[in-house]
């Protein structure tokens, strides 16, 4: 078996309803575009992931204390962008359904695959910055301490620019990489 060093791109929730939807925010549309071009330039596998709700969204934590429906599976709000899905599709990637912030399956399935793909680098883009992408972030450095953990903040938004940038600071302690 040939082991090659690879780049990893997670492209993480990158849903409308984060975009422009119930969620949407007006960094999250101007980031598109920069996420579309470093989805299309990147040598290597892309794995993305979807906040993915239930009907039954309200009786949850999360629906508790953000009473905003967001996300539900099959609704239009939980597809990912169009052209992102597109490109998704053509690739043949994976897309990881997540109930909750960070997602363990995926950090499983990554550490698994760490065996065939020595992953020199994995990169983070997508939203939000505060939420999901710390989250993710945090637990990737937890499970592959040695692999370079990543984020493109130019491809990253939060909830409000503060918190975007409270979440990069909290990773760059967490010895995640940022770049730009």
């Amino acid at each position: 078996m040939v082991i090659v060093m690879a780049k990893l791109l997670l492209v993480i929730d990158m849903q409308k309803d984060f975009v422009d939807g119930a969620l949407g925010t007006e960094e999250a549309v101007k980031i598109l575009p920069k996420v579309i071009q470093k989805i299309k330039e990147h040598q290597g596998p892309i794995i993305y992931t979807r906040d993915t709700h239930g009907e039954d969204y309200f009786n949850t934590q999360e629906g508790k204390r953000l009473p905003v429906v967001h996300c539900v599976k099959e609704s239009q709000g939980w597809q990912l962008i169009p052209e992102i899905m597109e490109l998704a599709d053509k690739a043949g990637s994976l897309v990881f359904d997540k109930p909750s912030f960070g997602s363990l399956e995926l950090a499983t399935y990554i550490k698994e695959s760490y065996k065939e793909h020595q992953w020199e680098e994995i990169q983070l883009i997508g939203l939000c910055t505060d939420i999901c992408v710390v989250s993710n972030g945090i637990i990737l450095k937890a499970a592959l301490p040695e692999v370079t953990i990543s984020v493109d903040s130019s491809c990253c938004a939060g909830v409000t620019k503060e918190s975007h940038n409270h979440a990069l600071e909290v990773m760059k302690m967490c010895q995640i990489v940022l770049s730009k």
